[in-house]
């Protein structure tokens, strides 16, 4: 069934590119007319629906300013034109897939559950005018554009991390959040609730956790990751507010999956309860972290520790009905077990040969508890350091070496690597974002659009069975340089849709630049929902924008090559890779000489490089034939601008005196090109 679905939709694929939908449907056919929406456009549909109905009826609300009729399939009264909803567990679709009919008489969504008929209405809903939008002032009816999709997703989990130990984000933020993920079909919330730098979750038998781990002393400034700002910070989530989230969130089709760090990322927990901690080390005294990074203090692996740990999962067991539990496991530093004579006697006892092994020692003992709970054990790829435990879950954020490592064993795994999926990396070059302000600072690294789209989160399978045991991908959004949610939008958003199409859209449907077209539609929602996103950057082009060349003596950092220094956009620029030497040079071959005298102008150096990198000495030359060179203009402040002969077919940025800092060249700007 599926790999008809896929050649038929390949078939197709021209139309479903030029919708506004993402993630791209498996399969999308068009059909002749269009369906008019209106505030007369009621609903009708199957009893189960009734809790998917009533969020839709929101939704359109929200958009139209009316509730929308409904009414259950039972009843006789007639709509003059209405939205049907359906379930049909017996149609040749996997769970979650739906079946969309629209013809100019009605719409129709047929779902193999009531997921599928959730997934089928969000894509009626990016049909449909953004919230807003001047289109809804007008009573003229929308056109639904007459369609027959069939769509399912790829994976069963469609994740996005949120680290709320390092910034606290509201209530209200978070449930925001969550319509975001359901707007794109994701399905997984995984919530990091604790960490060295706060605890964020309410435990009933432990009230210190939030009394005291959930406050810091001081947290680092944006642009100054070693400094202090002095403010107390820190903030939690009460049971009853849990509740509420996760009950928003299921009603969405979402999965909220806890996280609960173990053994590291612990300073927190420890600080307000030290007998948690390896207390017999020499200079014990736990805190409650006020920088980043990975700390020492990790749970001690002694009978307290394990009672204190099985409470807490127990009431975290009663909130989340998440079949899956996340006990973290990474950064788990093993000083202060080396330290502990407690810990070297456990070693001891159970005859482990290291501290890693201690460890996956801990890991299982906590994997069992959660059995008894009828629950399964997720945790970062570090839980195999040691043996992984046979009935773990891995999820890969490192090296893929370790996903393939536990496929190998057998262990299911979700992919999220940091090559494709940390949203916590810059969404441009650092320079350019850190020019907008201090506020634009991230982690580090660049992991643009283009590159979480083309993350394929299956590489690692060895086989189709190997493939099975692929639950699926997340995206992480960990929040050390999210001082709020506004900050969470920008670096999630328009990534967030590039993951959301990695995860449901089969592998050979899949094409950047057909998804950047779709995407131009989904910005328009977010315009209407007023989210914060970063304003995507075409990939840049090994090209020039005449189609000439560029040569240069000096070599190249990064993608930064010759011909950006003359493509036509401010945004890119070349970059060498070195000190300057006397002579270095960038130089120009025009495809067509100058007809005639022009103004050339050149600017250098940049706010990508720490030390500017603009040339200090250097001249701007123009050539006939490539061999002889005439002085147009030296170079002051790192800029050159004069007047270049006719003729000119060359012209070329030399270097008249050496230099320790690199060289940006932004732009070669010729009068006319």
């Amino acid at each position: 069934m599926k790999s008809l679905i896929v050649s038929a939709a390949l078939a197709g694929l021209a139309t479903a590119q030029s919708l506004p939908l993402i993630p791209l449907p498996v399969s999308v056919k068009t059909q002749e007319g269009a369906f008019d929406f209106s505030v007369a456009t009621a609903i009708r549909y199957d009893r189960s629906l009734k809790a998917d109905v009533d969020l839709l009826v929101s939704e359109l609300k929200a958009l139209t300013g009316t509730a929308p009729q409904t009414g259950t399939e039972e009843q006789r009264n007639l709509f003059p034109s209405e939205i049907r909803l359906d379930v049909d567990a017996a149609a040749d679709l996997p769970a979650g897939g739906y079946q969309l009919d629209i013809s100019p008489k009605t719409v129709v969504i047929t779902g193999k559950d009531s997921a599928g008929v959730y997934y089928g209405t969000r894509t009626i809903l990016q049909l449909l005018p953004p919230i807003g939008d001047k289109a809804w002032k007008s009573s003229t009816p929308k056109k639904l554009p007459a369609l027959q999709i069939s769509d399912y997703p790829r994976f069963a989990w469609r994740g996005m991390m949120l680290d709320v130990g390092r910034h606290f984000y509201p209530p209200e933020d978070i449930k925001q959040f969550i319509n975001w993920m359901a707007f794109h079909k994701l399905n997984v919330f995984h919530w990091h609730l604790t960490d060295d730098q706060g605890w964020r979750i309410e435990i009933k038998k432990y009230p210190k956790l939030t009394s005291v781990g959930a406050w810091r002393d001081s947290s680092p400034p944006y642009g100054n990751r070693n400094a202090d700002d002095g403010q107390r910070y820190g903030g939690f989530y009460t049971q009853a507010q849990i509740k509420d989230i996760v009950a928003y969130a299921t009603a969405r089709h979402i999965t909220v999956v806890p996280e609960i760090e173990m053994p590291g990322h612990a300073a927190a927990a420890i600080t307000a309860y030290p007998e948690l901690g390896n207390s017999d080390i020499p200079g014990y005294a736990p805190k409650v972290m006020t920088r980043w990074g990975v700390h020492p203090y990790i749970f001690a692996p002694k009978e307290e520790t394990f009672q204190f740990l099985e409470n807490v999962l127990t009431e975290v067991c009663d909130l989340f009905p998440s079949k899956f539990i996340h006990i973290g496991g990474d950064e788990a530093p093993k000083t202060q077990w080396a330290q502990s004579k407690t810990a070297q006697e456990v070693m001891k006892r159970e005859r482990l040969k290291n501290e890693n092994e201690l460890q996956s020692w801990f890991v299982r003992r906590i994997g069992k508890f959660l059995e008894s709970k009828n629950r399964r054990l997720i945790g970062w790829d570090e839980i195999q350091e040691g043996g992984l435990p046979k009935t773990a879950t891995m999820m890969v954020w490192r090296d893929a070496k370790w996903g393939k490592h536990a496929l190998e064993l057998g262990n299911d795994v979700v992919m999220a690597t940091t090559s494709h999926t940390y949203f916590d990396y810059y969404q441009a070059p650092a320079g350019a974002e850190m020019a907008k302000g201090k506020e634009y600072e991230a982690i580090g690294g660049h992991l643009s659009l283009e590159t979480v789209y083309s993350y394929n989160p299956a590489f690692i399978a060895a086989n189709p069975a190997q493939e099975k045991q692929i639950l699926g991908t997340q995206a992480q959004l960990w929040s050390e340089y999210f001082k709020d949610m506004k900050k969470v939008q920008y670096m999630a958003f328009p990534r967030i849709a590039a993951l959301a199409e990695v995860a449901w859209t089969p592998l050979a449907l899949k094409n950047y630049n057909a998804f950047s077209t779709r995407l131009d539609g989904v910005m328009k929602h977010y315009d209407g929902g007023l989210v914060n996103y970063s304003k995507p950057v075409p990939p840049a082009k090994r090209e020039t924008k005449d189609g000439g060349t560029l040569e240069t003596s000096l070599g190249i950092y990064q993608n930064h090559w010759p011909e950006l220094a003359f493509d036509g956009r401010a945004d890119t620029f070349f970059w060498a890779d070195r000190a300057l030497r006397t002579d270095d040079h960038l130089t120009l071959h025009l495809k067509t000489p100058l007809a005639a005298a022009t103004a050339v102008a050149v600017v250098t150096g940049g706010p990508a490089s720490t030390n500017g990198d603009t040339l200090a000495a250097g001249v701007l030359e123009a050539s006939a034939d490539g061999k002889t060179w005439t002085k147009v203009a030296d170079f002051s402040a790192g800029k050159s601008s004069g007047t270049a002969p006719t003729g000119t077919g060359h012209l070329r940025v030399r270097v008249s005196a050496p230099q320790e800092n690199w060289l940006i060249v932004h732009e070669i700007s010729i009068e006319g090109k």
